[in-house]
């Protein structure tokens, strides 16, 4: 035993494997991204940034039902809430506090309209606390940003509601 050991560190056993090792994935293709410039598939599942919806017709989709801020775990979502001309209801305020959210997606799917949901955007970083509490208008522009991807997530996962 003891001349095996003596062999082994004689000879640098472990640096001809370690170079072995080395140039067997030195000329594969890398598997890493550029991130910034490159940036991987996300699944149509993910959940990211929050956005409101609206129709084609430019109408928010958010109906003042009030389900996403009873089902939420965090209670991060505050509605206020009042009646048209028309009889319908609509927000006449809808928050979001992002520093409560824990991203579990209850709000999505307790939402019968699709007006509330998770988005594909998960570069939201801040330089303050207060950029992280979301107004209506700043939801509904997230949902004008990314309407397309929204709507095509919704239709690649229609089949999991």
């Amino acid at each position: 035993m003891y001349i095996f050991k003596t062999a082994f560190s004689l000879f640098l056993k472990e640096i001809f494997v370690g170079h072995a090792l080395t140039l067997k994935y030195f000329f594969k293709p890398k598997v890493t991204i550029n991130y910034p410039y490159e940036k991987g598939p996300l699944s149509p599942r993910f959940r990211g940034e929050h956005a409101l919806r609206r129709y084609a017709n430019g109408e928010e989709r958010c109906i003042a039902c009030k389900l996403c801020e009873a089902i939420c775990p965090a209670q991060a979502i505050t509605i206020e809430a009042e009646e048209r001309a028309d009889g319908s209801r609509r927000t006449t305020k809808y928050d979001i506090d992002m520093l409560k959210c824990i991203y579990c997606g209850f709000c999505q799917e307790a939402c019968p309209v699709d007006a509330i949901v998770e988005g594909p955007n998960f570069e939201f970083a801040t330089e303050t606390r207060e950029e992280l509490y979301y107004n209506k208008e700043k939801l509904l522009s997230n949902g004008d940003r990314f309407e397309y991807a929204l709507s095509k997530n919704i239709e690649l996962d229609i089949a999991n509601r």
